[in-house]
């Protein structure tokens, strides 16, 4: 087992104000929205603003106080839904991981364009699979499936810091991006055939129609001058630390390693 807690990116423009605004639209939607709701008004809520597939595509309606939005609205209103603490904690982790350095490369503007797009996407990709279904869709899942999709397109090569542990090991390891996010695209497909077939739980298509969504978008939408395949920062599969000096635009980022 192994889990991605941060990379070898260093940002060069200050915070990433549109990732801090996600994560915080969506923490706080759940929990004072979701959270306070007793069983039948979350299930109401969840109804109304998450994405049905069969109303959107008229083949059912929504009755009395359940319409609150049109149809269309729910693409949106939907990606800052979650389904529980796990569901939130682990979609804006990896938010956080992969947003930043996108959100500095893309630009704002259109970081945030691209994050609404491929999440549509990827909830329109789930869709199409069943577009009869009455269950509804939420989370984020799709729209940072392309944010990873664009991370491993400008740094392929970077180094994802990995705890990991199996049995009596335990540590943290550099891992390159793109057999981090080979493992994690791998999963899914191996989760695809799980998922067709079941009703509810993971929007696995929604998850790859977001990654594919990204890989289109992201040369096409990307700040003029950035580079794909830019190169790694620190050596691959080391396991020590190392310290990123973050330098104002247009310097190299210089590594130090940690003194123990």
């Amino acid at each position: 087992m192994f889990f991605p807690y941060r990379d070898d990116n260093p940002r060069r423009h200050g915070p990433p104000i549109i990732t801090i605004a996600i994560i915080i639209t969506c923490t706080c939607v759940y929990l004072f929205v979701q959270l306070p709701m007793t069983p039948y008004q979350e299930q109401a809520h969840t109804l109304s603003f998450g994405f049905i597939p069969a109303v959107f595509f008229g083949n059912a309606d929504l009755v009395g106080d359940l319409v609150q939005i049109p149809s269309s609205a729910s693409l949106v209103t939907s990606m800052f839904l979650h389904g529980g603490i796990i569901h939130l904690i682990g979609n804006m982790w990896f938010l956080w991981l992969y947003g930043d350095n996108v959100e500095e490369e893309l630009g704002r503007f259109r970081y945030l364009i691209f994050y609404l797009v491929c999440g549509c996407v990827g909830t329109l990709a789930h869709s199409a699979v069943d577009p009869n279904s009455r269950l509804p869709l939420i989370g984020a899942s799709g729209a940072i499936s392309g944010v990873i999709a664009s991370y491993l397109l400008l740094w392929p090569r970077a180094n994802i810091r990995v705890f990991y542990w199996w049995f009596v090991f335990v540590g943290t390891i550099n891992v390159p991006a793109f057999v981090v996010g080979g493992i994690w695209l791998l999963e899914q497909f191996f989760a695809l055939p799980a998922a067709l077939q079941a009703q509810g739980g993971v929007a696995i298509v929604a998850h790859l129609g977001g990654f594919m969504c990204g890989l289109i978008l992201t040369p096409l939408i990307k700040r003029p001058g950035i580079r794909l395949f830019q190169p790694k920062h620190t050596a691959p599969f080391s396991r020590k630390h190392t310290r990123i000096i973050r330098h104002k635009n247009g310097s190299v980022p210089e590594v130090r390693k940690k003194r123990n």
